[in-house]
């Protein structure tokens, strides 16, 4: 082993060792106790102190693995052998898993630090804001090392154990906020959705392992697989991403979600969870490009999940909701790029995507702390008295609908050029209807999001307030600080597409095919841009014109009677409560009736009938003496007659 190699290997297990370890001696600490002054909460500043070194610690790992790692290295030793069946443990690294292990890691430290002051309690506040702090914090750490796990892992059964602990924490955090009533439901209904996904990608993975003979990423990737085999297992882990990166029609958890604390919806949206289905994808494309019928349904999805949190989030009047419905459509645009056979486009929407969702839902989160609603209806008028969010959510929703030169526009403009080429010219292993879906859906997805991202910031930041008793204003440092910082990046990673050690890394897994049917360039500058272009001012523009008609009232008014069916998302939350829920629900009271009556009941009715039977018994012997005397000689007199019968017979 090289020095080079060596040195690798001993900070590889320190990028998810540093949170897993914050984390872990984070649980034992004791919850903050009520009714205590947050500086005079020792477990409150030792779960801070724990947080925030795991999240930094990890962040100066992945940029330690960042200036050195530009190529593929990995390195593993058996950890168990099932029969010659083996599971590896060890790090599978290249220049895109060390660029979102990046992300993963800066998104987390501005998490912890931002929700210092975001889950404090104020001098005037009387309720308890948050006792519960230390477990929150390392419930953080832990989901951040989970993710890691996701990321480094070259094992496939690593990858799960990161995977599902990632679910563990979702439920966790998104429960925390006890005060909600909402939340608990929220937390099982995302727990149960997404587990629903995860057993197809368990099914997915073991299938893949148990034909190869390893569950190694590169024996997998290298493993000549059937057609048939290879495309049920790569629908089925499919099944999986829906869950997870809340793909239709496995998308419904996310808005919910929401009831979380906001600091752990940007978590949610931007580093974690979401990003990690695409992210799994992005690793074993040169399995799914084996598998043309796959993509094909993974372009389907993609496409009807941009469409669908496209629309949804231009009714939402909750803030959080919009930019939930924003995150659902801005995964479709990356599947969308994986499923014409563009994995980088859709890692650079990723990067982009994490940086610029990530302040929007932690400068929201300000808005919220600030106001005391989630609700745009109660908002108008923050621009003057918020300048640091107000600026700071505009970089994060210019970015988001992709004006140039903000981030996102450069990573958008990556994902429709690669969907009209395949659309056009047939570029990519998917069929070219694949191409013609996914391109056209991203330009209705650009005109869409660009109207919703200019009502939100009318609705919350122009006009006249409308909320005249309560005074705003910018939030603490320890608040500001992280918004102000992710605007950085939300504004200028797009130019990192110009800079050639960044190229090179963010290409580095690329398949030849992707090469050659894409190029080596993340940018696609060229006349078709112009019509993206256009299709966004038409959306603001129309917009804007709503807003300027009458400034107090909601640009979704004009949805007219399509306004209550985009706000429900089409309804398929109630679809999937009448098709799935309430049948589930109908037949697990059928069970547990029959094995109340049935099953308990036969138990409980013999248990009842032998208690009858003793005490009949026990009634009888406890007889009068005569009765009992009358008894015994009625008794002698059947035998005697029986005796004679049988003695007598021939």
């Amino acid at each position: 082993m090289s020095e080079g190699i060596g040195r690798l290997a001993s900070l590889v297990p320190l990028l998810p060792g540093l949170p897993l370890a914050a984390g872990l001696v984070g649980l034992l600490l004791p919850p903050s106790p009520r009714g205590a002054a947050t500086g005079e909460d020792r477990a409150r500043r030792a779960a801070i102190a724990l947080g925030v070194a795991g999240a930094a610690g990890a962040l100066l790992v992945a940029l330690a693995l960042l200036s050195r790692v530009d190529h593929l290295v990995e390195a593993s030793t058996t950890w168990v052998d099932l029969g010659g069946l083996r599971v590896t443990l060890g790090y599978r690294l290249d220049g895109v898993a060390v660029l979102v292990a990046t992300a993963v890691a800066a998104v987390a430290l501005a998490v912890q630090v931002y929700s210092i002051a975001y889950l404090k309690r104020g001098p005037h506040d009387d309720v308890e804001v948050d006792h519960r702090y230390p477990p929150y914090a390392a419930q953080i750490s832990l989901f951040t090392a989970a993710m890691l796990v996701v990321v480094v892992s070259g094992d496939l059964i690593m990858l799960l154990v990161g995977w599902e602990v990632m679910g563990i924490c979702s439920y966790l955090l998104i429960a925390h906020d006890r005060r909600l009533p909402e939340a608990p439901g929220a937390a099982v209904k995302a727990f149960l959705v997404t587990r629903v996904g995860d057993v197809g990608f368990l099914l997915g993975i073991a299938l893949l392992g148990v034909s190869a003979g390893s569950f190694k990423i590169a024996n997998v990737l290298a493993h000549p697989y059937s057609t048939g085999t290879l495309t049920a297992a790569c629908l089925l882990l499919l099944a999986g991403v829906a869950g997870k990166s809340a793909q239709f029609p496995l998308h419904t958890w996310l808005p919910d979600a929401m009831a979380g604390p906001t600091p752990i919806s940007a978590l949610i949206h931007a580093a974690t969870m979401v990003a990690a289905g695409v992210y799994a994808v992005a690793r074993l494309f040169p399995l799914f490009e084996r598998a043309p019928v796959a993509l094909a349904v993974l372009g389907v999805m993609g496409a009807v999940t941009l469409l669908l949190g496209a629309f949804a989030a231009t009714a939402q009047d909750d803030i959080k909701r919009v930019l939930a419905w924003s995150t659902v459509s801005q995964i479709g645009y990356m599947t969308g790029a994986l499923a014409v056979g563009a994995p980088t486009a859709a890692l650079f929407h990723l990067l982009t995507h994490a940086a610029f969702k990530a302040l929007l839902f932690l400068a929201a989160g300000a808005v919220i702390h600030a106001v005391g609603t989630t609700l745009m209806s109660r908002m108008g008028g923050l621009r003057t008295a918020m300048p640091v969010t107000f600026w700071c959510t505009l970089v994060g929703l210019g970015a988001l609908a992709g004006v140039p030169p903000l981030s996102g526009f450069w990573s958008k403009d990556g994902v429709l050029a690669v969907a009209e080429a395949a659309a056009l010219d047939g570029a990519g292993p998917t069929p070219q209807w694949v191409g013609w879906l996914v391109w056209l859906a991203g330009l209705l997805g650009v005109a869409v999001t660009a109207w919703y991202a200019t009502r939100l910031l009318l609705r919350t930041f122009f006009g006249a307030t409308r909320i005249p008793l309560a005074h705003p204003h910018d939030p603490p440092a320890l608040m500001r600080w992280p918004v102000l910082l992710l605007a950085v990046p939300a504004a200028l990673l797009g130019l990192a597409a110009f800079w050639g050690p960044f190229i090179g890394r963010i290409f580095a897994p690329a398949t030849e095919a992707e090469l050659t049917d894409f190029g080596d360039s993340l940018t696609h500058l060229a006349p078709a841009v112009l019509l993206p272009l256009v299709l966004l001012l038409v959306g603001a523009g129309v917009a804007w014109a709503g807003w300027r008609r009458d400034p107090a009232a909601d640009p979704a008014r004009f949805l007219g009677p399509l306004r209550p069916v985009f706000a429900r998302a089409f309804r398929l939350d109630d679809v999937q409560q009448a098709l799935v829920v309430r049948p589930t629900n109908a037949l697990a009271r059928a069970v547990r009736t029959g094995d109340e009556l049935g099953v308990d009941g036969l138990v409980e009715g013999s248990g009842r009938a032998a208690t009858g039977l003793g005490g009949g018994l026990a009634a009888l012997h406890r007889a009068a003496l005569p009765r009992a005397a009358a008894g015994v000689l009625a008794g002698a007199l059947l035998i005697g007659l029986a005796v004679a019968l049988i003695g007598g017979a021939p």
